[in-house]
C-alpha cells in the first residue's frame, strides 16, 4: 500500500461545501465527517465551523484524533487507512473507522485498464495514462464513455472525459483525490485540460487562477458520495 505521512496531504483546513455524512477537513487538518454537533460530541469527537457550509447550522466537520485501535489509533475513512480498521469507535457513518496507523494508505491498487482509442478519444486516453503514470497505484479503475449521444449533458458522452476511481469502491469516500486533482490543474497544458472536479469543487483554466483545492469553486450537493465526487476525480479534456 502506498504510504505517506499524514501531514503531506492534510496541510490545511478546507472550507468545503460538504453534505451530511460526507467528508470534510477538520481540526488539525484531519479527515473528518459532516455530522450534527451532538452526534460528534457523543462519539468523543470535536467540531470546527465553516467546513460544512452547505449543511444546517448544527452540522459541522467532526474529527476524532485518537481512538482505541493501537497506539496510533485515529479516525479516518477506511479507504485511506494504511493499517487495520476497527468499527464502532468513530463518529459518522460505517466507513469512518479507527485506523491503527498514523501513515496514510492512499492507493495500493493494481494498474487500471485503459480504454481503446475510438469512442474514448485520444486526448482522454493519453490524459488518463499520464495521470496514472504520475500517481502509480493510486487509481483503481478508469471510466470514459457513457451510454449517451454526443454532445449530451456530459463530456463522457463524447468520449472526452475520464473518471479516475481512487477509493476502495464506488460510493466509498476517500480524501486521496485532492492530490490527483491538483496535479491535473498543474499539468493543464500537457493534458489539454477543460476542467477538473473533485470533492464538490471544480477548477476550469478558462475562468480560474491556479490555486489549492480548498480555494476552488464550490458545487451544489448532488446527494451522494459519487455524484459529489468523493470517490473519484473527474477530468474533462478539450
Amino acid at each position: 500500500m502506498h504510504l505517506a505521512t499524514l501531514a503531506l496531504f492534510f496541510t490545511s483546513v478546507a472550507n468545503v461545501m460538504a453534505a451530511t455524512n460526507e467528508p470534510c477537513i477538520g481540526s488539525g487538518g484531519r479527515a473528518g465527517v459532516c455530522i450534527t454537533t451532538s452526534a460528534c460530541s457523543s462519539a468523543g469527537g470535536v467540531t470546527i465551523s465553516g467546513a460544512c457550509p452547505a449543511d444546517p447550522a448544527n452540522v459541522k466537520c467532526c474529527t476524532k484524533a485518537t481512538c482505541a485501535n493501537g497506539s496510533a489509533g485515529n479516525c479516518r475513512w477506511q479507504s485511506d487507512c494504511g493499517g487495520t480498521s476497527a468499527s464502532g469507535l468513530c463518529p459518522g457513518p460505517a466507513q469512518m473507522k479507527c485506523c491503527s496507523s498514523a501513515a496514510t494508505g492512499f492507493g495500493g491498487y493494481s494498474a487500471p485498464s485503459f480504454p481503446a482509442v475510438g469512442a474514448c478519444k485520444a486526448v482522454a486516453v493519453n490524459g488518463a495514462k499520464a495521470l496514472v503514470a504520475a500517481w502509480p497505484g493510486r487509481v483503481r479503475q478508469i471510466y470514459c464513455t457513457r451510454d449517451c449521444s454526443c454532445p449530451g449533458t456530459s463530456d463522457h458522452c463524447c468520449g472526452k472525459a475520464i473518471d479516475f476511481m481512487c477509493s476502495d469502491g464506488g460510493g466509498v469516500p476517500t480524501m486521496s483525490g485532492r492530490q490527483l486533482a491538483e496535479w491535473a490543474m498543474n499539468n493543464r497544458a500537457k493534458l489539454n485540460l477543460k476542467y477538473v472536479i473533485w470533492g464538490q469543487r471544480i477548477w476550469n483554466p478558462s475562468v480560474d487562477g491556479v490555486k489549492s483545492w480548498p480555494s476552488w469553486r464550490s458545487m451544489k450537493d448532488r446527494g451522494d458520495v459519487t455524484q459529489n465526487h468523493w470517490d473519484h476525480v473527474h477530468v474533462s479534456f478539450k
